[in-house]
């Protein structure tokens, strides 16, 4: 008994560990594009504003503000998205199945399963089961188009608002605690090794060239930084 009970916390913390990680697995898009969004974005900005201005606190207020809203805008827009996806898929699945249009579907799917290799007595079963249940197929073909990644839209949205937030932040936080001149740097430094970070990150993720990847990320927040210094010396 007290060696169970010494067990079962540890199975539980194992168990929520697991599902954190099949949470972060599964909106991993989500947190490369809040990465992506809150680095360049407020990156931009503070520059804009540090060029601007030599008064670090300014510096903060307007990063740290930005960083917060955009944060909580991206996590709004992600959690609206996932939600409206999945309603949508429900609504396929549960509505009305049009006759004529479950059977173009399942000759679609049977071709393809055909053209796979699969026997043609089973395609000829599967095609007989098809025509017994044609809201089968049409569930089949929802879940073919867009397959359930397992997420919750609350999960999609966590995730966005934490990588938003951490990317926002990185180029901000220097100008908390340094001189200007030197946040100036420390931010540049900081925000390029996330910029790289996230650029091979985004290769791994999407199996593509990673040093294209890193190019096309740090060549999007110089943009942006770009936009935003312009438009500081603009308006000051």
């Amino acid at each position: 008994m007290g060696a169970t009970l010494r067990i079962a916390p540890r199975t539980t913390c194992m168990s929520a560990a697991a599902r954190i990680l099949a949470s972060l697995k599964a909106s991993i898009g989500d947190v490369v594009f809040g990465m992506e969004d809150g680095t360049v974005s407020i990156f931009g900005l503070v520059f804009g504003v540090a060029m601007s201005t030599n008064d670090p606190q300014t510096v903060l207020i307007a990063g740290a503000t930005g960083a917060a809203a955009a944060a909580v805008s991206m996590m709004a827009g992600s959690y609206l998205d996932a939600e409206s996806v999945r309603d949508a898929r429900r609504a396929r699945r549960d509505g009305p199945v049009d006759p004529l249009v479950a059977q173009t579907e399942a000759q679609a799917i049977t071709s393809a399963l055909a053209r796979s290799g699969m026997a043609p007595q089973d395609v000829t079963l599967v095609a007989d089961a098809f025509a017994r249940a044609p809201r089968a197929v049409a569930g089949l073909r929802t879940e073919l188009a867009e397959a359930d990644d397992g997420a919750s839209p609350t999960s999609h949205a966590f995730w966005m608002f934490i990588s938003d937030l951490f990317a926002g932040f990185t180029p901000v936080l220097p100008f908390a605690f340094l001189p200007m001149d030197s946040a100036r740097v420390v931010s540049l430094a900081l925000t390029t090794v996330l910029l790289v970070a996230l650029g091979i990150g985004r290769g791994l993720v999407a199996k593509r060239s990673i040093v294209r990847a890193t190019l096309e990320t740090l060549g999007i927040a110089a943009a942006a930084a770009l936009a935003g210094i312009a438009m500081g010396h603009f308006l000051s």
